[in-house]
């Protein structure tokens, strides 16, 4: 997996913690479930970099 990808995912995932959190702070639903949201795409995506560096094997 490039590194570059890896950092950007890395930071995607902790912007959408701190997301969740501040939701959580606020009592806004919305802008928690956006936070999780964003934790799941990133999960995602680095799936799909280990996927894809499995298959240059």
């Amino acid at each position: 997996m490039g590194t570059e990808e890896k950092l950007r995912n890395a930071a995607e995932k902790a912007h959408g913690k701190a997301k969740e959190a501040a939701g959580k702070a606020m009592g806004d639903r919305v802008v928690e479930a956006e936070g999780r949201g964003k934790q799941v795409k990133s999960d995602l995506k680095q799936a799909a970099e280990k996927v894809k560096d499995a298959g240059k094997d």
